[in-house]
């Protein structure tokens, strides 16, 4: 089952479908014209979870009489096959229609913020084939769009009523908010858009039938019939007369939304002004200017104590190093007088100019030990050949600088 449940509904949420049969489940699944065997059994499964639901019964939970009105294809049926007769080992009709759930949900959530993003959010109410074109993308069939507007009405965000014989659909302001009943008010509004819109279908094909007269009345005075120019003539002024006409009516009804519609804003701005108010009283209640004119006197009373315990703390360090000021300054210009009179004894400067400066060759002590064993060294390499001198081998020649 953790297999196949996940398989199901994503196959039904690929095709853009939230209803399914066990005929539809094994048309789906069947490979080499043989179909699964316990297909049965995961619906029967899916029941037990509460993931699947008769399609008849999801329906009954609702008002939906404009089901099978306005559409035809939902019909409320009496319940002959029920839940407990699953459990109890009887098989699923291969043709019986089951929702699932959560697909629904799905679809039902898209539809009502199709609806939010369009133009039709401005108006209160809207027909229920408005509606279906509207979401036609969202919805692949009437079947899916009639069981997402049914989820809809559970979950309190829309509302289907029928007026004169026509589906009025009024969908909730919000996400959070729950729809409320129909008023005359909305009917009202609903009446003057369609009359807006009935005007301006009204006015369109009058200026097509006026471009139309026109154009026939040029060619009949091309064609020298003069009577069937006039004639023509005649209409266009005619329909531009009721064009005219339609088009003040068509201002005053657009002028009243207008106001309606600007009276809703104003609505609108007023119930925020009516929150920020309740926050506003809520966020200072228990506030004062008493008290908070005592808080600030106590907060700077604990920044001047908090200031003296600082200039105390200060004072005592300062007590232990304090010094006399005078002896401090007597002591320095006793420093100074030193200093001026202290004169350096240096010779006299030269009148000529002095000679280069001799770089003193570096000397190497030896030891007397050493000295002996060169003097033995040279000796023995020369064969006695050459005389020893002493004063060269003592020790070693220093330049004396000239004179």
């Amino acid at each position: 089952m953790a297999f196949w449940v996940p398989l199901v509904v994503s196959c039904l949420r690929r095709n853009g479908a939230v209803s399914l049969t066990l005929k539809e489940l094994q048309e789906i699944f069947k490979r080499k014209g043989s179909a699964p065997l316990g297909l049965s059994t995961v619906l029967e499964e899916m029941i037990r979870r509460g993931e699947l639901q008769k399609e008849t019964q999801f329906v009954a939970g609702v008002d939906s009489g404009w089901i099978s009105w306005g559409v035809g294809l939902l019909l409320v049926k009496p319940l002959k096959w029920t839940l407990s007769a699953v459990l109890s080992g009887s098989k699923v009709p291969a043709d019986e229609p089951f929702v699932v759930l959560e697909l629904v949900k799905e679809k039902a959530s898209a539809l009502f913020q199709t609806y939010q993003e369009s133009p039709f959010s401005t108006h209160p109410v809207i027909s229920l084939p408005e509606l279906r074109s509207l979401c036609s993308e969202v919805c692949k069939d009437e079947t899916v769009f009639c069981l997402a507007l049914v989820q809809l009405q559970k979950e309190k965000k829309a509302l289907v009523v029928d007026k004169n014989g026509e589906k009025i659909v009024k969908f909730a302001r919000g996400l959070k908010d729950k729809v409320s009943p129909v008023s005359d008010v909305d009917m009202g509004i609903y009446q003057l858009v369609q009359s807006e819109k009935m005007l301006s279908l009204k006015v369109e094909a009058l200026s097509e039938e006026a471009d139309r007269f026109k154009d026939e009345a040029r060619s009949a005075c091309r064609a020298g019939k003069k009577p069937l120019a006039l004639r023509c003539l005649k209409s266009k002024k005619r329909a531009d007369r009721r064009i005219s006409e339609l088009h003040s009516k068509l201002d005053t009804v657009q002028g009243i939304l207008d106001r309606i519609y600007a009276s809703q804003t104003d609505r609108m701005v007023i119930d925020a002004y009516q929150a920020g108010v309740g926050a506003l009283k809520l966020a200072m209640k228990d506030i004062t200017p008493e008290k908070a004119e005592s808080l600030v006197d106590q907060i700077q009373e604990f920044c001047d104590t908090q200031d003296e315990i600082n200039q105390t703390l200060a004072g005592a360090t300062q007590d232990n190093l304090d010094f006399d000021s005078e002896d401090l300054e007597r002591e320095l210009d006793l420093l100074l007088q030193d200093t001026t009179s202290e004169v350096l004894d240096l010779p006299d400067v030269p009148q000529k100019p002095l000679p280069a400066a001799v770089k003193p060759r570096l000397t190497i002590s030896r030891s007397e030990g050493e000295l002996e064993l060169d003097q033995e060294l040279a000796r023995l390499s020369l064969g006695d050949l050459v005389p020893s001198t002493r004063t060269s081998l003592s020790g070693p020649k220093v330049m004396e600088p000239a004179q």
